[in-house]
């Protein structure tokens, strides 16, 4: 009997080790999967990363040739004593430059004028323009100016094109390359920071195109956003969580918020088309109709994170405030309030970063137009930043595509500026109860 129980003891030890070791094993293998998941998602974004990096970062920068411009009257076209401002904005400055490359260069034929003449952009002329009328008494010298270059020999010098490319298949041919080479000989190529990309709006010219026009486009519209969605946000979620009675037509409003946070943002541009442009008849492609879009979009996420935060404030402070005869409006104003705006400003911000990369309602409203000025207002012409990497992820040629991957690089820091701001503002901000 004695063995019996013994070799029973013995089994149920066996058995038991045999389980613990079976969730150590399923513990680890868990652990492990864990692992490689994580390890995945960042290898992956690494790739992503790397990816938009070494094809954006030569956005930053552009090519000059030195060239000695002859700014005589006679050049320029204009009379010798003439100082009025509308006829130096007249004045041949195209003329000039190309003057001054054909010095440089010898070229037999149209064809290779032509071919010469693409080495500088067309905005050229117009930052010569500038500095003449900048400064007047340039005119009757020559003077070394650096022109920016055209996009093709933009690209080469960059590396973007290679000479071990087929002639066929490169829009740079090798009778350019030659030119190429005699000016690097001599020194008279540079790479600069391209302050372009930052300061101008879009342009048909990869070299001349910038962010700036699309960044106002994107203040203007996130300004109408937070001025609309956080208000109506933050008075919705005191409403149902202080206020509402409980009863069905509140949880069907609450079903409602939650579900609303789930809808495709397509779905909102969709109903902005047809209310704001459609009924209402506002402008066009204009930032305070993507705000009031956007606005629709981004409340259902304000009232959800600003209920979150009402809800964490403590009963006693509710108490205590009724307690010593403040009204229940007061209650929420004075007491409730304050403590949870630190949770309504991160759930306002983090609504704001998605609103900022939001493409799909945008299209639908119009803000994918073409534009050139940069907006002086939220009722003017616009577009948005993502809008605008849409627009020229499009585009074939070279310069459009590192400009895609440098505004993209500028979104990014955007949205990770946001993002650590809300992050911030939760741990400095935020009470633990």
């Amino acid at each position: 009997m004695t063995d019996k129980l013994l070799k029973l003891a013995e089994t149920k030890r066996e058995r038991v080790k045999a389980g613990v070791a079976r969730r150590r094993a399923k513990e680890k293998r868990f652990r492990f999967y864990g692992i490689a998941s994580i390890s995945m998602a960042f290898a992956f974004l690494i790739v992503l990363m790397t990816t938009i990096f070494s094809e954006g970062y030569t956005a930053f920068f552009t090519t000059e040739i030195e060239l000695q411009v002859d700014l005589s009257p006679e050049a320029l076209g204009i009379d010798g004593n003439e100082t009025d401002p509308k006829v130096l904005m007249g004045a041949s400055y195209r003329k000039v430059l190309r003057q001054a490359l054909r010095e440089e260069i010898e070229v037999d034929g149209r064809k290779q004028r032509r071919a010469l003449y693409s080495f500088i952009s067309n905005g050229a002329e117009y930052d010569l323009r500038d500095k003449v009328m900048a400064d007047p008494s340039l005119i009757g010298t020559t003077i070394t100016y650096w022109a920016q270059a055209g996009d093709n020999f933009n690209q080469y010098n960059k590396g973007n094109i290679k000479a071990s490319t087929p002639e066929d298949g490169r829009q740079f041919k090798n009778l350019q390359i030659e030119w190429y080479d005699e000016l690097k000989k001599e020194d008279r190529i540079r790479t600069v920071f391209n302050t372009k990309f930052f300061t101008n709006g879009d342009s048909r010219d990869p070299e001349l195109a910038g962010i700036w026009g699309a960044t106002v486009g994107s203040f203007y519209t996130l300004l109408v956003t937070l001025v609309l969605s956080f208000p109506i946000g933050v008075a919705a979620a005191i409403y149902l969580e202080e206020f509402a009675p409980r009863n069905r037509a509140t949880e069907l409003i609450e079903i409602n918020i939650n579900n609303l946070a789930a809808v495709p943002s397509i779905v909102f541009g969709l109903l902005g088309l047809a209310v704001f442009l459609n009924v209402a008849d506002l402008p066009r492609s204009a930032p305070v109709v993507g705000g009031l879009v956007l606005t629709l979009m981004t409340l259902p996420t304000i009232i959800i994170s600003s209920r979150a935060a009402i809800k964490a404030v403590p009963p006693s402070v509710r108490d205590a405030a009724l307690g010593v005869g403040a009204s229940k409006m007061q209650m929420v104003l004075h007491h409730v309030l304050p403590l949870a705006m630190p949770g309504m400003l991160t759930g306002t911000i983090i609504g704001m970063a998605q609103a900022l990369g939001e493409t799909a309602p945008l299209l639908m409203i119009g803000m994918v137009a073409f534009i050139v000025d940069v907006p002086s207002g939220p009722l003017d012409a616009a577009t948005a930043l993502p809008v605008q990497i849409y627009l020229w992820a499009e585009n074939p040629e070279k310069g459009f595509v590192e400009n895609t991957s440098g505004a993209i690089m500028v979104l990014l820091a955007f949205l990770a500026l946001m993002n650590a701001c809300a992050v911030i503002m939760r741990k400095r901000l935020e009470r633990r109860w």
